[in-house]
């Protein structure tokens, strides 16, 4: 199975191939390596690796624990094949090559793309703001891997942002800055595997790709969640 190992490493000649070689002799295929943060002598590493379905993680866990200065943020499955440069580009352009499906097209591309269980866009009410509460989402596209119903948590205010809810659950979300649309994207707990947390840039590219899918698809996303105009 695929997974994904984030770790945070002093940020030092040797301390990343230390980190490999763990991974090699715990049995694990290094197919890539993606660095999120360097950052004060500290460096956030994410390897995706092909885990032996048989094997214990444990036993990961621990080679790693060993190497001075190492920590383990994160283990969870992966889900789809790592990814690439340019394919936020390229889903961009599906995007724009079918604007009909286009939210569709993000919902569904986005949870491969950040190693993500589901992902929804949600509505909520334009007033929001004046609710106090900021009233209750509901789902304009859901992923095909989403619960029904997908538990949401409180997506306002509307800003892009990660939280992690008592359950265990990582959520990124990043708003399309018209009509309360907001793109929700999770990670969920699983024993024994605990994902990580969506990384600050993790955030950042997720925002990024809302904003440009807004530009691309305009007042089509007004639509989403509206009711159905019934013919008289």
């Amino acid at each position: 199975m695929l997974l994904r190992v984030r770790v945070t490493l002093p940020d030092r000649p040797g301390t990343l191939g230390q980190v490999a070689r763990t991974l090699g002799v715990s049995g694990a295929d290094i197919v890539q390596v993606v660095v999120l943060e360097r950052l004060g002598g500290r460096a956030v590493d994410d390897f995706t690796v092909v885990w032996p379905g048989a094997a214990r993680v444990e036993r990961l866990l621990a080679g790693l624990a060993a190497i001075p200065g190492v920590r383990v943020d994160g283990v969870w499955r992966a889900i789809g094949a790592p990814t690439t440069t340019g394919q936020d580009a390229e889903l961009l352009a599906q995007v724009a090559g079918n604007p009909a499906d286009g939210l569709a097209t993000l919902v569904d591309a986005v949870p491969g793309l950040l190693a993500a269980d589901w992902a929804v866009a949600a509505v909520v009410p334009v007033d929001w703001a004046s609710r106090g509460g900021g009233g209750e989402a509901t789902v304009g596209h859901a992923s095909w891997r989403a619960p029904v119903p997908p538990p949401l948590p409180e997506v306002t205010p509307l800003r892009a942002r990660s939280m992690t809810m008592p359950d265990g659950t990582h959520y990124a979300i990043a708003p399309f800055g018209r009509a309360g649309l907001v793109l929700v994207v999770a990670r969920e707990h699983s024993d024994p595997l605990t994902a990580a947390a969506f990384h600050s840039t993790e955030v950042d590219r997720l925002a990024q790709l809302v904003r440009a899918s807004a530009v691309i698809l305009g007042d089509r996303l007004d639509l989403v969640g509206a009711p159905p105009v019934v013919a008289g």
